[in-house]
């Protein structure tokens, strides 16, 4: 057992050496945030990401601040011979970074790589049944969010829902809305809130927007919230996340009380974007 004078010597080492590692990361990124927005994303945003010009500006120069830290600090790799090119990459980034406006943000801390490939992709994975009974499990995927590190996208999707921003179907927003849950140790539909907002109510309104969703699936019901969403509260949450921002208006007339979580979470009000 260490001494309590060399138990207190390292930990207070660590406070510097995490402080300062603190401190060195703000400075990297403000120095990155004042760099001049490349000409080239300006051109990739103009035509591929039909929402950009639809928020207001100062949320545009921040949406262009943000991206250019992100791009900075996450690692695009191709798979099955998709090339990753500067339209691929600002594409994705310019709808990731969207989910960090107006709020503190650490970039999606625990994401490192994004792994691309060109269309849907076929996971098979080792699975274990409840009689211990091993088998392969084999699905045919867009994306998928991982806590350890990574998310995968087909490009195709991903530049679809760019280009497309009003259907309510966002693969890159539902992907990142899993990494931001998260963040709170356990990806369950409940990711860290901002001060102004408490678990308890946002677990009774989400819990029973999720129920109301699930009961409509089961009969059948046509909702303006996908299906998919009723699979678990996490799925929820990303689904949910895809309409509030590409289906605003209509969430906030039918889910009012889903979308002033959402509202307040997110620190932005799409429904009021021109």
């Amino acid at each position: 057992m260490l001494p309590l004078y060399i138990f207190l010597f390292v930990c207070a080492g660590l406070i510097v050496w995490i402080a300062t590692s603190n401190y060195r990361k703000r400075k990297k990124r403000q120095l990155i945030s004042s760099e001049p927005f490349p000409k080239e994303w300006r051109q990739i945003l103009r035509k591929n990401l039909s929402f950009f010009y639809k928020i207001p500006s100062d949320l545009q120069l921040q949406l262009k601040d943000k991206m250019k830290i992100f791009l900075s600090e996450k690692e695009f790799i191709g798979h099955q011979g998709q090339e990753i090119t500067e339209e691929v990459r600002v594409t994705i980034a310019a709808q990731a970074c969207l989910l960090l406006l107006n709020r503190p943000t650490d970039f999606y801390p625990f994401l490192k790589t994004i792994s691309v490939y060109p269309a849907a992709f076929i996971t098979n994975r080792a699975t274990q049944d409840s009689s211990g009974v091993h088998q392969r499990d084999s699905r045919v995927l867009l994306g998928e969010s991982w806590n350890r590190g990574k998310v995968i996208l087909s490009w195709q999707d991903s530049a679809q829902g760019a280009a497309d921003f009003e259907d309510g179907h966002n693969l890159v927003i539902h992907e990142f809305a899993h990494q931001l849950d998260g963040e709170s140790g356990v990806t369950n539909g409940a990711p860290p809130l901002t001060q102004e907002q408490d678990y308890d109510t946002w677990s009774q309104v989400l819990s029973s927007e999720f129920e109301d969703l699930r009961q409509q699936a089961q009969k059948g019901e046509r909702t303006l919230i996908d299906h998919y969403g009723a699979t678990n509260p996490a799925e929820f949450f990303a689904v949910a996340s895809e309409v509030f921002f590409e289906k605003p208006a209509e969430l906030k007339k039918r889910h009012s009380k889903l979308y002033a979580q959402l509202q307040k979470y997110y620190s932005v009000d799409p429904s009021a974007w021109v």
